[in-house]
């Protein structure tokens, strides 16, 4: 399940934080950094995914 979450992360990068902490404030840091830039989204998703 993780691995699909990895991919899901580098598509759609809130939706993959979203499924691992819910409405957490990870999610909300997440949503903005990929409006503000496609790239930190989807490191951050990764992060989270890896970290917790």
């Amino acid at each position: 399940m993780d691995l699909i979450r990895i991919i899901l992360a580098i598509f759609l990068p809130p939706v993959a934080v979203f499924l691992k902490v819910g409405l957490a404030l990870h999610f909300w840091i997440n949503l903005l950094l990929t409006i503000l830039g496609f790239v930190p989204g989807v490191i951050h998703a990764i992060w989270v995914l890896v970290k917790k």
